[in-house]
């Protein structure tokens, strides 16, 4: 892969990951127009990885919550009278994330293939976006981070399987499940990109090791590093953005854009204007 094209998929990893908008989606879009083949199994494990970058710029955006929750979730097991909402919290991490790590790697080989063509991205942007509108109309938003229960977790995990579906996005996905669970807007949007951390972590990581060769090969290493760190530096601004916008807004202007993009998408596959892999 060029160096430059790295740069720039890590770029559009980087602003859409986080995004109610679906990153998978937007790379399997650029990736189609900068000449790739989406079902090789060096780019499908090129887009998986590249989320590394991203997820690491979460990591470092929330290290203090990250640390004061794994802090008191330990603490909380050795002390009962000690389990306060930290402790609770990093239950709800781990069971949010037991399903999409269950049905990942069931559907692995599906993901990586059938799932890869623009046809499928537009149907996920188009029909998540009409669940993204509902959710934003219903949510009551009168639950807060420490009202939260393991139902609302675990009901934020299955429907973060959704985002296994490119177009869909897992933020979309996960945000949505909380304000159908009248969650304010940002406490889902926090729990979010809790629940994004170990899956995205896992599912690079076991990319990275099961691909190497193809990325060695076909991608190289050092392309797929300034793929990681583009994607990290933008997605660190990604984050900050992102919870300053839904502390005021709707996600109206989201709903919109996915929707002429996904229209856009069937558009120029009936022209035959770019084929669907």
């Amino acid at each position: 892969m060029h160096l430059l094209h790295a740069i720039i998929l890590g770029i559009v990893e980087g602003v859409t990951e986080f995004l109610p908008i679906s990153s998978t989606g937007h790379l399997t879009i650029a990736e189609k127009l900068l000449g790739y083949q989406l079902d090789a199994a060096s780019i499908t494990a090129f887009t998986a990885v590249v989320q590394i970058g991203a997820i690491a710029a979460a990591v470092l955006y929330f290290w203090k919550d990250i640390v004061r929750i794994a802090v008191g979730w330990w603490t909380g097991l050795l002390h009962d009278s000690k389990r306060g909402n930290d402790y609770y919290m990093g239950w709800y991490v781990i069971l949010g994330s037991v399903p999409i790590a269950i049905v990942g790697l069931l559907l692995k080989p599906v993901i990586e293939t059938t799932f890869r063509g623009l046809g499928v991205v537009a149907f996920g942007l188009i029909a998540w976006s009409i669940v993204m509108l509902i959710a934003d109309r219903v949510g009551k938003q009168t639950r807060h981070e420490n009202d939260m229960t393991w139902k609302d977790a675990v009901y934020m995990g299955v429907m973060q399987c959704f985002a296994l579906i490119p177009g869909v996005s897992r933020s979309g996905a996960t945000i949505s499940a909380g304000l159908f669970r009248h969650i304010d807007r940002v406490s889902a949007t926090r729990l979010s990109f809790f629940l994004g951390i170990p899956a995205l972590i896992a599912a690079g990581g076991l990319q990275a090791a099961t691909h190497a060769n193809q990325i060695s090969t076909h991608v190289g290493w050092v392309s797929m590093g300034a793929g990681i760190v583009a994607s990290f530096v933008v997605g660190y601004a990604s984050i900050a953005w992102l919870l300053k916008f839904v502390a005021h807004h709707t996600f109206t202007p989201f709903v919109i854009y996915r929707v002429v993009l996904g229209v856009g998408i069937v558009v120029a596959l009936a022209a035959s204007v770019i084929p669907n892999l």
